[in-house]
């Protein structure tokens, strides 16, 4: 998948929320493939996001089934080491 990563890594976000950008930059930093999924244009994601995190604010990351809600800079880190 990625040079970086070989886990899924699928990127819940909304057009709006500027911690998601702040993981979009993380991820074309560290090389790091994801799939976007905009909550904004796949309103039947949602309960799918909801369902692995537990939240409704976004973002949430699933990378291989680990879950990281918002912008956490050293979970990310551990999990791509």
């Amino acid at each position: 998948m990625s040079p970086k990563s070989d886990k899924k890594v699928i990127l819940y976000t909304t057009p709006t929320c500027v911690f998601c950008k702040h993981v979009k930059e993380y991820f074309a930093d560290n090389d790091i493939s994801y799939e976007l999924v905009d909550l904004a244009e796949n309103r039947d994601r949602v309960q799918e996001m909801v369902d692995k995190s537990g939240q409704m604010g976004v973002p949430v990351i699933d990378a291989g089934g680990e879950i990281v809600v918002g912008f956490d800079k050293a979970k990310l880190d551990t999990i791509f080491a």
